[in-house]
């Protein structure tokens, strides 16, 4: 047994999207009580700390409807159905930076929002970048603009929280971290 594990007694799905479903599930607590969890269930996402040769770490600003706002992030994407998590980070670091890897490491996993969603992301760091010829196209939704900035710079943007998202706080600190 898990510690403090809770067993779904019952649950119900409300929605199914394009990318997400919710379900809400009765469950058993260690105590004996019952409670409701809402559950977000997501297939996945990668997100790449991709390095220019200059040492620099390859950033995208987007608007993030979901926060009313853009934020600068890293290239990152969601798993889709059969995709390997390697080949995932390479589509969306062309996609979205116009750049493909010579060598692509993987870092680690982690998820997102425990708190009420099952999505995992897994980190790659990409180095000796090249330039696309023909870039595949972003997804028809999907409005970005490129930059590249030192370790310093993104750090600065992490404090005026213009880098506000996990995994690229996550990437800055790797990254200060492996002095990359």
């Amino acid at each position: 047994m898990k510690k403090f594990e809770e067993k779904s007694i019952r649950s119900e799905s409300i929605y199914e999207g394009k990318v997400v479903s919710l379900k809400i599930d009765d469950v058993i607590l260690p105590n004996g009580k019952e409670a409701k969890r809402e559950i977000i269930n997501h297939p996945g996402a990668v997100a790449i700390i991709a390095i220019s040769d200059e040492g620099k770490l390859v950033l995208v600003e987007q608007y993030r409807k979901a926060l009313e706002r853009s934020i600068i992030e890293i290239p990152a994407g969601k798993l889709e159905k059969g995709e390997a998590p390697e080949q995932t980070a390479r589509r969306e670091l062309e996609e979205e930076t116009g750049y493909g890897c010579q060598n692509l490491t993987y870092v680690q996993s982690f998820a997102t929002s425990p708190g009420f969603a099952d999505e995992i992301i897994h980190i790659f760091v990409a180095t000796d970048l090249y330039q696309i010829e023909e870039k595949a196209a972003l997804d028809e939704d999907e409005f970005v603009s490129l930059m590249e900035v030192t370790v310093e710079e993104a750090e600065k943007m992490v404090k005026d929280q213009r880098i506000f998202d996990a995994k690229t706080a996550f990437a800055v600190l790797w990254m200060k971290l492996n002095k990359a």
